[in-house]
């Protein structure tokens, strides 16, 4: 009887000692560099938004963080990564709109859903902009709502993708004027750097796209904006009318978004440690500084608003895939 009790003893100890060990392990972290993912390639609005917050997060995490872009399948293959990583806090996502609200949104068969995630802190807001190559016949957005409603399949645009803000924004502005569905041709590549590309090389005669990849070429005159899905004219484009002003405020859903996050079930001590940096990141001013520069809007929110914002964005956009008639069936 007496060993047995010394062995439940002993085993209490020991499990005690474990539990305190783990414990001591998670209050330090961060202890190596942490991996974060993009889920588009190189140069579009995901990457730009991963390397500003890379830039200044190693200042409040203690650690480098380190930019991986894992593009394709329209941001599916890094989501899928990310929700079979391990939940230790050393691989994050730069989750997008794309990647985690629409294309759930649309498509059921997905390996992974919208709230697989654990949503850890919401970054930015990037306004949508339609934009043409300045030498285009194209000048106005009712230049461009004419010509795909009496010359339908005429045009083509570039897109990161199926699913991507950068197609249902234009779907969502085909429905809007009560063209064809099919009134102008989706031309995807793997990031909306390469779709830009692609639009300042001539190869497709328009695109919508959050701002940040195209914000220079606007202003340095290789681009000509059309229309923006802010409330108001934005300070560093004034001469680009809002989509509101031109009569379709429906189109202020089309708004970009970045956040952060982890696979699911990330431990409390990581997500703590996060929210605390972050509380440090939004008032950095070279993070706001790149911020303004690319067009975004800084809002940062906690874990709670974070997944309420998200849980919003991804019922809108079901109903509207529902409206549109692109879901997957």
């Amino acid at each position: 009887m007496k060993e047995r009790k010394l062995s439940l003893v002993i085993a209490l100890v020991l499990a005690l000692s474990m539990f305190a060990l783990q414990t001591q392990a998670w209050a330090k972290y961060p202890t190596k560099p942490i991996e974060l993912y993009t889920p588009y390639g190189p140069g579009g609005e995901s990457d730009l938004a991963a390397r500003s917050l890379a830039s200044v997060a190693h200042s409040y995490i203690g650690q480098p963080v380190m930019v991986v872009n894992k593009g394709g399948a329209g941001g599916a293959i890094a989501c899928s990564f990310l929700k079979n990583a391990r939940p230790d806090g050393y691989v994050l996502l730069l989750a997008r709109i794309g990647s985690n609200a629409i294309l759930p949104a649309l498509n059921p068969k997905l390996p992974y859903k919208y709230d697989d995630f654990s949503m850890m802190a919401l970054l930015e807001i990037n306004p949508y902009v339609v934009v043409v190559q300045t030498d285009s016949p194209i000048k106005s957005l009712k230049d461009l709502a004419e010509t795909l409603k009496n010359k339908p399949g005429t045009l083509n645009y570039s897109t990161s993708g199926p699913g991507t803000i950068l197609n249902m924004g234009v779907q969502l502005f085909i429905d809007l004027i009560g063209a064809k569905k099919d009134a102008a041709t989706m031309i995807p590549y793997k990031s909306g750097g390469e779709a830009a590309a692609s639009l300042l090389g001539g190869h497709v005669q328009f695109m919508g796209i959050n701002i940040t990849p195209v914000m220079s070429h606007i202003q340095g005159g290789r681009l000509r904006a059309l229309a923006v899905t802010t409330e108001e004219r934005l300070k560093d484009l004034p001469d680009v009318p809002t989509f509101k002003e031109l009569g379709y405020p429906d189109m202020g859903i089309a708004l970009g978004w970045s956040a952060l996050f982890g696979p699911p079930k990330l431990p409390p001590e990581v997500m703590d440690a996060w929210t605390k940096a972050m509380e440090g990141i939004k008032k950095d001013k070279t993070w706001l500084s790149l911020g303004r520069r690319l067009g975004s809007i800084p809002r940062v929110l906690p874990p709670a608003e974070t997944k309420s914002f998200v849980d919003k964005q991804y019922q809108m956009y079901k109903k509207l895939g529902q409206k549109l008639d692109l879901i997957v069936k």
